[in-house]
């Protein structure tokens, strides 16, 4: 096994993992969703005029539709469906009244998924010179040969690596650096949970990692759920992957760099 995985699993075994990736991924419940005083006015006149088209018509503005509904999305692409479809519209509202105006209200203005938040906060993280070194812009980058962190955005950083390192994926990339004279590029993510939309991120990352002739060191920084020791297929598959690709905690990313 990558002897930095293995690390990274005795550290999430082990040690006080969750706190210090605290530092990493500050995630914190956002405040509520503010919701116009106005388009909430036209949906209460909606809700008590029992108006079921300009109830969905109206929540349909808001941010937050308070129901999960596979239909839903259609509506907001489409929305003189509505007249044509008086069946699934008013399936939608007989929902809608159930849980209430009150509810309603509720459910609108709840805070964003804090898995939404996590994308910004491994820059910031770097930002912060956690690594030893600070983030320098491309033209700087490249005017020196010193250990550094190339400050750009997603995108500047995949077309980087797609001119100068032969990077072939059209995935974007959220680390690119040059340490010992070497380039290391990656991806790096917080993995919250097993199954559906966790998995297809974990194999992502997996799919960067296996780029071929590209001409830099490529790794995961992956944390999270997949370093708990147990049957998970997740966890099983950061074994096998081990064994020939680089994946490893944030929180060992430093010692990583400086020894390649």
């Amino acid at each position: 096994m990558n002897y930095w995985t293995q690390l990274s699993i005795e550290y999430a075994n082990q040690r006080n993992y969750l706190d210090e990736l605290f530092k990493v991924y500050p995630l914190a419940p956002e405040g509520v969703r503010d919701i116009d005083r106005n388009q909430w006015d036209m949906v209460e006149a909606a809700y008590h005029s029992q108006d079921k088209e300009e109830l969905l018509r109206s929540l349909l503005k808001l941010k937050l539709f308070p129901i999960k509904d596979s239909y839903v999305a259609y509506l907001r692409h489409d929305a003189a469906a509505m007249t044509r479809n008086p069946s699934t519209v008013s399936r939608l509202c007989g929902r809608l009244y159930e849980i209430g105006l009150n509810g309603i209200y509720e459910r609108c203005s709840e805070p964003k998924e804090t898995n939404r938040q996590i994308g910004p906060l491994f820059r910031r993280w770097l930002q912060e010179k956690t690594l030893g070194v600070g983030l320098l812009g491309i033209e700087e980058f490249l005017a020196t040969d010193r250990n550094a962190i190339l400050d750009a955005s997603e995108t500047e950083l995949t077309h980087f690596a797609q001119e100068r390192l032969n990077y072939s994926r059209p995935k974007e990339l959220d680390f690119v650096g040059r340490f010992n004279g070497k380039y290391i590029i990656g991806e790096a993510k917080f993995l919250t949970d097993f199954g559906g939309h966790q998995n297809a991120q974990f194999e992502d990352a997996m799919a960067t990692l296996k780029v071929k002739n590209v001409k830099a060191i490529t790794v995961a920084i992956l944390d999270g759920v997949l370093y708990i020791e147990g049957g998970d297929k997740m966890h099983q598959a950061v074994l096998k992957y081990a064994k020939k690709y680089n994946i490893l905690s944030a929180l060992l990313l430093r010692e990583f760099l400086y020894q390649v």
